[in-house]
């Protein structure tokens, strides 16, 4: 007797939980991640710093070692610049792919200019709803002739 009680009570238990787990998946939807734009540049500051802060470092120390102050700490120092300058770029090439939509290019089709004039076939004749041949005062009449 006290055997089935135990199941009824440890099923309705599981029941309860699974509940709970299922409400509060529902309550809250993953956000997709933004970047706000003070964000990304104290990002890429920060990245620069660091670059310049521990290309000096380097240097410093082994000029102090070397005693050869300023030459190496000049030359770590312009490398750890080089270093936080790609690292920046690095950021700002994974930032633009994630904001870059996944479902196609954003300015138009990869075919040709969206803007500009429809291209026609290679043997110069007008496309198709193209332009028709004009007349000799550079007009059409009014049947678009």
């Amino acid at each position: 007797m006290q055997d089935a009680n135990d199941r009824r009570q440890i099923a309705a238990l599981e029941a309860r939980i699974a509940a709970a787990k299922k409400a509060h998946e529902q309550e809250a939807p993953r956000q997709v991640e933004h970047y706000s734009p003070a964000n990304v540049a104290w990002r890429m500051v920060t990245e620069l710093v660091a670059g310049l802060g521990i290309g000096f470092g380097i240097g410093y120390g082994l000029d102090w070692l070397f005693g050869t102050l300023p030459w190496l700490m000049v030359l770590f120092t312009l490398i750890g610049l080089a270093a936080g300058v790609q690292t920046m770029l690095r950021t700002a090439r994974e930032i633009e792919a994630a904001a870059r939509p996944v479902d196609g290019p954003v300015d138009g089709p990869a075919d040709g200019p969206a803007d500009g004039p429809p291209v026609g076939p290679a043997d110069g004749t007008p496309p198709a709803g193209g332009s028709a041949p004009r007349g000799k005062d550079g007009t059409r009449d009014q049947n678009g002739d």
